[in-house]
């Protein structure tokens, strides 16, 4: 069973998160980065979701509710910013270069900083976040209850390969309904959609331990070769760059 944790309000912190463990629903009054850099991390606000693997962060603008869920032993390290800070227009990811990486690993380092150096190095993190690149890895959560019928099919099994008129039959609408309630409702069309819930299922999987060929196949993917280019190409990562990447250092826990 998952546990529930609430986190402390601190400028920066690093909380170790064990497999399937949650941080419950809060919020913020100033913006937060989030990033993962052990392990992987579903991020969930009303609005959907988002599961970030090690190179990959969420901005998660003030006043956000929102919660955490890890995926394998994870490595949780936020920094806050203030809400004067130039902001995203809503939880965006984001990729992580290495000098941001680095960045964030030192201001949630076990050993304390002064202001001076904190600050010199949130606004080196501030200038990074302007430079990277934000990537379309949400996932929207719909709410026609025909919809809900399909996410959850889909949420038991993402090999699921029926086409949304086979889907359709089983919820008594049509295609061009669906089709239609897809675009309005995620912004997606059909396809797309379920390309993230795959996407979102393999770093799960991943993060527990599951072979690349194993998690291809779950996922619904022609083999391993398909899994790993849609991976690489939704993530600038191989899916065995993410299963192995080792824990980091310990440091403060909030």
């Amino acid at each position: 069973m998952s546990k529930t944790r609430q986190p402390a309000d601190r400028p920066a912190s690093l909380l170790p998160l064990a497999h399937r463990e949650r941080v419950g629903w809060h919020d913020h009054e100033h913006h937060q980065l989030v990033y993962p850099s052990h392990g992987v991390l579903q991020v969930s606000t009303g609005a959907g979701m988002w599961v970030v693997p090690p190179h990959r962060a969420v901005w998660l603008p003030s006043g956000v509710p929102h919660s955490h869920q890890a995926h394998g032993p994870t490595q949780l390290r936020t920094v806050n910013f203030t809400r004067d800070e130039p902001a995203f227009g809503g939880p965006t990811v984001l990729a992580v270069s290495p000098l941001l990486r680095e960045v964030i690993i030192a201001l949630t380092a076990e050993d304390g900083l002064t202001a001076g150096p904190r600050r010199n190095l949130e606004r080196v993190a501030l200038d990074q976040l302007r430079r990277v690149e934000e990537l379309p890895l949400h996932l929207p959560v719909p709410v026609d209850d025909r919809l809900r019928s399909i996410a959850a099919a889909l949420a038991d099994d993402p090999a699921d390969r029926r086409t949304l008129a086979e889907f359709g039959r089983a919820v008594g609408a049509s295609e061009r309904t669906l089709s239609r309630l897809f675009r309005l409702e995620t912004s997606m069309t059909f396809p797309q959609w379920r390309a993230q819930v795959r996407l979102h299922r393999a770093l799960i999987l991943l993060a527990t331990g599951a072979s690349v060929t194993g998690v291809a196949a779950a996922c619904g993917y022609a083999g391993p070769s398909a899994f790993i280019e849609a991976f690489r190409h939704a993530f600038g990562a191989t899916p065995g760059r993410v299963a192995s990447r080792p824990p980091d250092a310990p440091g403060r826990r909030p």
